[in-house]
């Protein structure tokens, strides 16, 4: 998933092998990436350490793919925050690219970040400071002044910031599942996972408000009535009207809270209610004709 990496690209006016001493040899490195450089030279299938210039390690993995001077892939591994030692190993990907005579295309994906918040939120703004550093080191021979402004993101924030982006994420992506002809177990299992999981990020995520709530047990209320769970599906539509009605929503939400109570009823059986459930959605007033369409496309879809 996307919102799990981060990905940059930065050209440099550099020979491809000039780029990959800058990241790889610690005189290079300790002057543009926080005075950290690499213990022994990387090599494909060994273990690697980072250190700081008193000796202080910062970050160990495993390189595995050693390609010079075209390809770097390492875990990653943060020693010198305890919180941040605590998450499991991301990835660190670099790949050069011969872009034109004596131009570099750097691309730098940091992923597998999906189980670790911290990192993830460290690593954001951090890489392009650390890119825009290396670029200006081999083009210039300097390195950038001492940053007085543009304070970075909180790391709070920014987790919260990642708990939005995966709730977003987990949550769109329900959609290529629910709206298969056929599905197989494993499919209805990981839809109902995906639901699940954005439930949880949403609950957590920056800017979080009562509709966020209402939606989540939304999506949880239809893929449960998709699988024909009636029970599951009755609990989570009432979830969702309650948090729709109780936050005084409207337009959009109040027609798909009642959708929301009309599959799960269908599903549990009680059709005649469902089709008075399905008649409330359709009454409720749109003022947008965008989320009237996404609508009307939504509500066209047969209880049965």
């Amino acid at each position: 998933m996307s919102s799990t990496r981060h990905v940059y690209r930065v050209y440099i006016r550099a020979a491809p092998a000039q780029v990959w001493q800058a990241i790889t040899d610690p005189a290079f490195t300790r002057r543009y990436f926080h005075g950290i450089g690499f213990d022994a030279p990387p090599e494909a299938g060994s273990a690697y350490t980072t250190s700081m210039p008193d000796g202080q390690l910062a970050v160990d993995g495993v390189i595995e793919v050693c390609e010079p001077p075209y390809r770097l892939v390492q875990t990653w591994h943060v020693l010198f925050d305890a919180a941040m030692a605590g998450e499991p190993p991301s990835r660190v990907e670099w790949t050069l690219t011969d872009a034109a005579d004596g131009l570099t295309r750097l691309d730098l994906v940091h992923g597998d970040l999906a189980r670790s918040p911290l990192t993830w939120a460290m690593v954001k703004d951090g890489w392009v400071w650390i890119l825009d550093g290396l670029k200006s080191l081999v083009e210039t021979g300097e390195t950038l002044p001492a940053e007085t402004r543009n304070e970075p993101e909180p790391i709070g924030d920014a987790v919260d910031e990642w708990h939005r982006t995966l709730g977003i994420q987990a949550n769109n992506s329900i959609w290529e599942l629910l709206t298969k002809a056929v599905r197989t177990p494993e499919e209805d299992e990981d839809m109902v996972q995906r639901a699940y999981a954005s439930m949880y990020h949403w609950g957590r995520a920056a800017r979080r408000g009562p509709e966020n709530a209402a939606r989540g047990e939304y999506m949880l209320a239809r893929v449960q009535a998709a699988m024909g769970r009636g029970e599951m599906a009755l609990h989570h539509a009432r979830r969702c009207m309650t948090a729709t009605r109780t936050a005084g929503l409207v337009d959009f939400d109040l027609a798909y809270a009642h959708e929301a109570m009309a599959r799960a009823l269908e599903a549990a059986g009680d059709h005649s209610a469902a089709d008075d459930e399905l008649a409330l959605a359709l009454a409720v007033p749109i003022a947008d004709p965008e989320d009237k369409a996404v609508l009307d496309d939504d509500l066209a879809i047969p209880l049965r």
